[in-house]
């Protein structure tokens, strides 16, 4: 019961990654505050866990949450930002809205967010944010075209990479701006995922992951946990590869 008498907010919670993480957390103890464009079920979470429908994107949302989060529970321990989009498709065909929405979803609400629990948690001295990031934002993509063209069409494009990779330079931005008031920040970056964006993943790719299968939604959310959690005090500013092996630095 690591997280006991904690409380998490974790965006994304109808996905794969975030319904994962939302149930880890409560598992352990901890109270929930899920958000999603989509609904969210959450008795399916526990009984500690309240929902709400909003667009992160939108910063008068996202702060009307945190203030929710305040007088219901009496503020937010651990934020956790697997809220998400992907995108597929070749750089020079893709739309100007396309990019616009990607970025939007994946780096600003990730922004507002944790902008959003930053007075909360320096008021209570301490906190953990964990973002999700992506293998993507560090390798290039894992698409192949110079071997199968048709790679670029089935893999994550540019501008989900460039999303991702934004993620993993804010996260280390607000490492260092506020581990002087005790407060954590991490991100985890998967590799390919089950899940019902990577269904059309190609089975070349997947035969490429050195352990030899894609990963779960549990895998994340076990680093996520940990990174969390109380044994975690000492690490900032990381992020952590989950891929199989596909990608190490």
């Amino acid at each position: 019961m690591r997280f006991a008498g904690k409380t998490a907010i974790v965006t994304g919670a109808a996905g794969g990654i975030g319904g994962a993480v939302a149930r880890g957390f409560a598992q352990e103890g901890a109270r929930l505050v899920l958000i999603d464009r989509q609904p969210v079920d959450s008795k399916v979470i526990g009984d500690e866990a309240i929902a709400f429908q909003i667009d992160t994107t939108q910063r008068a949302a996202v702060e009307d949450i945190v203030r929710t989060t305040k007088e219901k529970f009496g503020g937010v321990d651990i934020l956790v930002t697997a809220a998400g989009v992907v995108s597929f498709g070749a750089a020079a065909t893709l739309a100007e809205a396309e990019w616009d929405r990607v970025i939007a979803i994946n780096l600003k609400g990730v922004f507002l967010c944790c902008q959003a629990v930053i007075p909360g948690m320096r008021e209570r001295r301490g906190g953990r944010i964990v973002n999700i990031g992506s293998i993507i934002g560090k390798n290039g993509g894992n698409a192949r075209p110079w071997l199968d063209p048709s790679e670029q069409d089935r893999s994550s494009n540019i501008a989900y990479g460039a999303s991702k990779a934004g993620v993993h330079a804010l996260t280390l931005f607000l490492a260092r701006e506020l581990a002087c008031d005790g407060i954590t920040v991490n991100a985890v970056a998967p590799g390919p995922i089950k899940s019902a964006m990577t269904t059309a993943f190609p089975d070349a790719l997947k035969a490429a992951i050195p352990v030899g299968r894609m990963g779960t939604a549990a895998d994340v959310a076990e680093a996520v946990k940990f990174l969390a959690s109380d044994a975690a005090s000492f690490i900032t500013g990381e992020i952590v590869d989950v891929n199989g092996g596909m990608w190490g630095d």
